[in-house]
C-alpha cells in the first residue's frame, strides 16, 4: 500500500498537484477495514459513546440495527476495530491572521502528540494550493520536521476545497479505512470548486473519514464582542455569518464520512480533543451487511445506525454511580452504490 496516489481529475475541476514520487508496494500492516460496496457488501464503522465521549465498550451484534434508505438489513458480520491508523493531517497556513497560523500549528504538533508507533501519517498543508511536506511515514520525528518547516506563509489564499478535493484524490487508491485530520479556519476564498462540487466528491468517497478541528475562534470572539468582524487574508475581515457557514460546511463533511467536527476555544483544549479523536479512531464497532437493494446504480443510499438493548428497547447505560448516560452513535450518513473499481 503506497502513499498518495495519481489523482483522476479534470483541468477544469481543481488545480493540478505537484508531482509525487512512485508509490511503494502495500506496506505489511497497515488498516485493512472500510466501507465499502463489493458484490454488494457494506461495511460501516460505527462510533458509540456517551455524552461526554467515553466509549462503551461491550456491545454485542443484536444491539445494533441498521436501515437503509428506510428500510431494515440485516448485519453479516460484527467486529470490534482497533488498529492502527492511516491518516492525513491537512493544515491551513496561509498568510492570512497571525493568531490563526499559530493556533494552526499548535493544533497540528497535539495530533503529532497522540500518534503511536504502528500509525501511518502523512502532512500537507494548503494555502493557494495544496502542498506534500511528508508522505506517509511512521516516524514522528518526520512529522514533526515538517511542521517545523512551516514558519513562513507564502499566499494570502485558503483555497480550502481545491485541497480538501486533492487530498480526496490522492487517499482513493489506497486501501483500507483513512482519515483527514483538517486543521483549519474552514473559510474557503478562492477555490475553483464550489461548494456543491467538494459535497459530491466527498459523498462519492469510500473509507475516508474527516475530522476537522477548527481554529481561531478566540480571536472571531473578541472581534465579534466588539462588534468587528475577524480578519482574514491581507487584514480583509470575513463576517460572522461566513465564519459561520464555513462551521456548518465542517459539521456536514464531519458527518457524512463518520466524523466529528471541533471547536476549541483555547490552546489547551486542543490536546483534550485529539484525544477525543484518536479514542474515536482506535476503538470502533465494524458492521457489514448485504443491502436490500443489491443494484449498484450510482445511487446515493441514507444509512441510519440505531443502538438498542437486544429486546429492541432502549439501551441503558449507567455511569460509576449508577446514573443513567445518554448515548451518541457516530456514522457516516450514506453511501453511493458503486462497484469498488470503477
Amino acid at each position: 500500500m503506497g502513499p498518495y496516489s495519481i489523482p483522476k481529475k479534470t483541468p477544469e475541476e481543481a488545480p493540478a498537484p505537484p508531482p509525487l514520487p512512485p508509490t511503494p508496494k502495500k506496506v505489511e500492516g497497515l488498516p485493512d477495514y472500510s466501507i465499502r460496496v463489493n458484490a454488494p457488501l457494506v461495511n460501516v464503522d460505527v462510533l458509540v459513546t456517551t455524552k461526554t465521549g467515553e466509549f462503551i465498550p461491550g456491545l454485542k451484534k443484536d444491539n445494533f440495527r441498521i436501515m437503509e434508505d428506510g428500510a431494515p438489513q440485516t448485519i453479516t458480520s460484527f467486529a470490534v476495530s482497533k488498529a492502527p491508523i492511516t491518516a492525513v493531517l491537512l493544515v491551513e497556513f496561509a498568510a492570512t491572521n497571525y493568531a490563526f497560523m499559530i493556533q494552526a500549528l499548535q493544533a497540528s504538533y497535539a495530533f503529532a502528540n497522540t500518534l503511536q508507533k504502528d500509525d501511518w501519517v502523512a502532512l500537507a498543508y494548503y494555502d493557494m494550493q495544496p502542498h506534500i511536506l511528508v508522505d506517509f511515514t511512521q516516524d514522528k520525528k518526520a512529522l514533526y520536521g515538517g511542521l517545523n518547516q512551516l514558519r513562513i506563509p507564502g499566499f494570502s489564499e485558503t483555497n480550502l476545497f481545491d485541497a480538501l478535493y486533492d487530498t480526496l484524490d490522492r487517499l482513493d487508491r489506497i486501501e483500507g479505512k483513512k482519515y483527514i485530520i483538517l486543521v483549519t479556519t474552514g473559510v474557503d476564498t478562492f477555490s475553483k470548486l464550489t461548494l456543491d462540487k467538494i459535497t459530491k466528491k466527498i459523498r462519492d468517497t469510500k473509507d475516508v473519514t474527516i475530522f476537522p478541528m477548527s481554529v481561531g475562534w478566540i480571536i472571531r470572539e473578541r472581534y465579534e464582542a466588539q462588534g468587528r468582524a475577524a480578519p482574514h487574508g491581507l487584514g480583509i475581515p470575513v463576517s460572522q455569518m461566513d465564519y459561520l457557514q464555513a462551521d456548518n460546511e465542517m459539521r456536514t463533511f464531519a458527518a457524512m464520512t463518520g466524523g466529528r467536527a471541533y471547536f476549541p476555544r483555547f490552546q489547551a483544549e486542543y490536546g483534550e480533543d485529539f484525544q477525543a479523536i484518536a479514542n474515536d479512531i482506535r476503538n470502533q464497532y465494524s458492521i457489514t451487511y448485504r443491502p436490500s437493494n443489491d443494484k449498484l446504480d450510482g445511487t446515493y443510499r441514507k444509512l441510519k445506525v440505531q443502538v438498542v438493548a437486544p429486546d429492541g428497547g432502549p439501551l441503558k447505560v449507567k455511569d460509576q454511580k449508577g446514573k443513567d448516560q445518554k448515548i451518541d452513535v457516530v456514522a457516516r450518513d450514506g453511501y453511493t452504490a458503486r462497484h469498488s473499481v470503477d
